[in-house]
C-alpha cells in the first residue's frame, strides 16, 4: 500500500533510480546524502526533525555489532514524541492522507536496522490513534 489512501509509505534508498510510482519523495535523514545532487535525489520534502538526534545517531553507530538496536528503537520512539518531531510527524501524516503515493528516501545502507522502520511503525501507530 502507498500514501494517498492512508496506507504506509514506500521506502527506498536515495541512491536507487527514480520510479514513476514514487510520488512525493520525503528525505528522512538528518544529513544530505553524500554524492547525490539535489536534482538526482528528486526530494520534494526534507523532514530533518523526523530523524534521530545527532547524539542518538552517534551513540548507536559507536557499536557496529548491532547490539544496541533495541535500545536505539526505544530511545528514538521517545524522541519522536518531542515537539519538533511531533510537528514533522503530523506533516508526514497529512502527506500520506493526501493524493498520490509517498516514498520515504534514505541514504542508510541497512534500512532494516535503521530509524526508517521505526518511523514507519510510529506513523502507523499515530494514524491508528487518529492524530
Amino acid at each position: 500500500m502507498s500514501g494517498g489512501d492512508g496506507g504506509s509509505p514506500r521506502v527506498r534508498r536515495v541512491y536507487d533510480p527514480l520510479e514513476d510510482g514514487d510520488g512525493t519523495r520525503v528525505l528522512v535523514d538528518r544529513l544530505w546524502p553524500r554524492g547525490v545532487s539535489k536534482e538526482r535525489a528528486a526530494v520534494d520534502v526534507w523532514l530533518k526533525d523526523l530523524t534521530p538526534s545527532a547524539e542518538l545517531r552517534s551513540w548507536y553507530h559507536e557499536d557496529r555489532s548491532g547490539a544496541r538496536y533495541d535500545a536505539f528503537v526505544e530511545r528514538y520512539r521517545t524522541e519522536l514524541a518531542g515537539p519538533a518531531p511531533a510537528e514533522a510527524v503530523h506533516r508526514l501524516l497529512a502527506l500520506l492522507a493526501g493524493d498520490g503515493p509517498v516514498t520515504l528516501v534514505t541514504a542508510v545502507k541497512d534500512v532494516s536496522r535503521s530509524h526508517v522502520p521505526v518511523l514507519v511503525e510510529y506513523l502507523e501507530h499515530e494514524r491508528a490513534r487518529g492524530t
